[in-house]
Parts: C-alpha cells; sequence; structure tokens
C-alpha cells in the first residue's frame, strides 16, 4: 500500500493491484524436482536385492534345487546392490553370470531379471557411449537366449527363433530406453538448475552494479546541492561581516538566513550520506521542480503540476525530478508505440506525490528488454533515501504506473 502523505494531494494515485510485477524484485528460485535421498536410494537397491533373491532361496529350499542354479542366481542378482554406483562393473559380472548359465544349463533363471536391471543402470547412471555398448551386447545375448531356451533341437527354426528373440529384446530395448531416458532427464533438469542459479548470480550483479552508478550519479549531485548551499552561507557570511560595522540589524537577518540555509544542506547531508561513493563529482546544473515543466512539455504529455512554487530542500526537489524524468523514460521504451502517459506533481505542505500512468502495455513493461536498465531500482534508491516509498506495477484497465511519496 503506497504511503499517503497528509496534505497532499496524491491523485490520480495508483491503485493497489493484486498481480502487480515488481522488476526490481529477486528471482524466485527454482525448486529441483523431488529427488530419493542417498539413504532412501540404498534402502531401495537394497530391498530390490533381497527381493529378487527370496523367491530364488525359496526355489532351492522348497524344491531342492541344484547348488548350481543358486550359484549362477547369486552371481547374477548380488551385485545389484552396487548398481547406482559402478553400474558398469555391475553389469560385466551379469553378463558374466548368465554367459556361465549358457555353458552350465539350458533353461531360463529366475535370476535372469537381474539382466534388464543391469542394463537400465548402465544407461540411467553410466554414459551414453556404455549405453549403447550394453545394448548392442544385450541385442546379442537376446539371440543367444533365444537359442538356448529352445529344448530340443528340432525346434531350432527361424519360425521359433524370432519370436523367442523378438520378446526378449523387446524386453531389454525397453530397459535400456527408460534408463536413457532417465539419464537424458536428469542431465537437462541439472542443466536448468544450473542456469537459473547463474541468471540470479548475474541478475544479482546487474542490480547491484545499477545501485552503485546510480548511488554514483546521486553522489555528483549531492554535491552541487550542498556545494550551492556553502556557496549562499559563504556569500551572505561575507555580507554579514561587511555589514555589521554599519548596520547590525541587517547582520543578524542575515545570520538567520545563513542558519537556515545551513541547516537545510546539512538535513540532506544527513539524507544521503549513506549513498557516497567515490567517483567523479561533476558540477552539472541540478534539475528542480521548475524544471518539470519543462520537462513534461517536452515529452508532451499530458500533466498535471500543482505546488511547484512551494519551497523544497534541493534533494527532494532533485529526487522528484529524477523519478519523473525516469518514469517517462521506461514509458518512451517499453509502453509501446502510440502509449499515452500522464503525469501528476503535488507539493504540499508534508511531501511531494508524484504520479506517472501510461496507457500501454501494461505487464509487458516490467519485462527485461535488451539493453535494459534498472531505473526502478534507481527510483527504490533515491526516495528511500530520503524516508519515501515506490511502488509501480500493471495498472487496473492496462497501461503501467509508477507513484512515489516523498516526504519534507
Amino acid at each position: 500500500m503506497p504511503h499517503v502523505i497528509p496534505g497532499v494531494d496524491a491523485s490520480p494515485a495508483v491503485p493497489p493491484y493484486r498481480g502487480a510485477v515488481d522488476p526490481t524484485a529477486p528471482l524466485t528460485p527454482v525448486r529441483p524436482p523431488r529427488r530419493l535421498s542417498p539413504r532412501a536410494r540404498d534402502v531401495l537397491d537394497r530391498t530390490l536385492v533381497l527381493v529378487l533373491l527370496a523367491p530364488l532361496g525359496l526355489v532351492f529350499v522348497v524344491m531342492g534345487t541344484e547348488l548350481v542354479w543358486l550359484g549362477l542366481g547369486l552371481l547374477q542378482i548380488a551385485p545389484l546392490w552396487w548398481r547406482r554406483t559402478h553400474p558398469v562393473a555391475v553389469f560385466a559380472v551379469v553378463v558374466l553370470g548368465s554367459a556361465l548359465q549358457v555353458l552350465a544349463i539350458d533353461t531360463p533363471l529366475w535370476s535372469q531379471v537381474a539382466w534388464p536391471v543391469a542394463l537400465y543402470s548402465v544407461a540411467r547412471f553410466g554414459g551414453a557411449v556404455t549405453g549403447w555398448v550394453a545394448l548392442g551386447v544385450s541385442l546379442v545375448a537376446s539371440l543367444v537366449a533365444a537359442v538356448d531356451w529352445l529344448f530340443d533341437p528340432a525346434e531350432l527354426t527361424v519360425g521359433n527363433v524370432v519370436p523367442m528373440f523378438v520378446l526378449v529384446a523387446a524386453i531389454v530395448v525397453t530397459a535400456w530406453t527408460l534408463g536413457t531416458l532417465g539419464r537424458v532427464r536428469a542431465a537437462y533438469v541439472d542443466g536448468l538448475l544450473e542456469r537459473n542459479q547463474r541468471i540470479e548470480r548475474e541478475a544479482a550483479q546487474q542490480v547491484a552494479l545499477a545501485a552503485t552508478e546510480e548511488r554514483t550519479r546521486i553522489a555528483r549531485e549531492l554535491h552541487d546541492v550542498v556545494a550551492h548551499s556553502l556557496s549562499v552561507i559563504i556569500v551572505q557570511a561575507d555580507g554579514a561581516r561587511y555589514a555589521a560595522e554599519h548596520d547590525p540589524t541587517v547582520a543578524t537577518t542575515t545570520l538567520g538566513a545563513i542558519s537556515r540555509t545551513g541547516r537545510e544542506a546539512l538535513t540532506d547531508m544527513r539524507r544521503m550520506l549513506g549513498l557516497l561513493r567515490s567517483g567523479d563529482t561533476g558540477t552539472a546544473p541540478v534539475p528542480d521542480l521548475g524544471e518539470l515543466r519543462r520537462l513534461v512539455d517536452e515529452d508532451g504529455v499530458e500533466h498535471r503540476l500543482t505546488g511547484l512554487e512551494r519551497e523544497v530542500p534541493g534533494a527532494v526537489a532533485l529526487t522528484t525530478y529524477r523519478v519523473v524524468q525516469e518514469a517517462l523514460t521506461n514509458v518512451r521504451k517499453h509502453a509501446g508505440p502510440d502509449a499515452r502517459a500522464s503525469v501528476s506533481v503535488a507539493v504540499g505542505d508534508t511531501g511531494v506525490a508524484v504520479d506517472v500512468r501510461d496507457h500501454g502495455r501494461g505487464a509487458a513493461a516490467a519485462a527485461p528488454v535488451e539493453g535494459g536498465g534498472h531505473g526502478l531500482v534507481g527510483m527504490r534508491e533515491r526516495v528511500a533515501a530520503l524516508g519515501g516509498e515506490v511502488s509501480a506495477g500493471p495498472a487496473p484497465g492496462g497501461g503501467f504506473a509508477v507513484s512515489a511519496r516523498i516526504p519534507l
């Protein structure tokens, strides 16, 4: 809610807008997708191995199968314990166990399910090259398995081998595809997170640089404000020194003017001293409230300027001018062609109210443009240094609005 200063005509004030976008607000960090913790992954892998081993042990105990079956099953399933950390080595051990199975027996085992799991692990947690190699090995193994599992040599015909090969190869390709998609997606998400972090760092650096540049410019202008006040004090002091010899009354009046000018200069110094930065201290003329009418006339915008004849501190006058100037600059840059703007500046007893509104693109005005600056950062720096507030955002009914309240 914009700060309202008593005694200041604030219309047309910017109404509160629930969906307003603050272009100077920090970027909201992108939350990474939910992933299993290292402990949860370990539990999952251990559970998978135990679940696959349970039927193998049950068959051995209940049916009394040969010991070689149990040994081959353990050799194929047990390595899955380390499938995430050593996927290639695990796949190699599973391939070795399956090759020994072909030499030892000619029937499929329950432990064959370890092969697609190991292949998935290579495609998911290994590299792209190792994934393709593992897929090639798996397709060859599928053909070997199709031939080996046909018990009757008389059945070794193309019509019998091809369906078995297609079935096994489909399982192999599916496992490899799922693993590859998982690896690619994880790499894509990691890339997005890294890019978001880099953008956050760059945005923070740009805002910091813009703030530093704005503070340097404020320092130059503050130099002019204070230098002007000190020049007036020196001239009045010299006049008072000469007048004191002939007319003490003139000296008293002059000393009062010196006191007032000094207090105003000291107030400006205290308000803006925290923004001082070393750098160029040029002495260009400092715009004041009287320059506002020329500024809005040059831009050809609708305006309502009241109270400009009032005496205000130099820092307040300068900040008011810069806020209007920057707001009109944003209109020219971002509001779009044929955009209309209106300016309202009201100087009251206790403060200055500034409202600038255009009827351009609205929310698009908040979007960054190529080579765009940080005008709102400068506005906030200036107005905050004087104890005021700035609100900016898309306005109801279209367009973009900037509202500033600067206390005296």
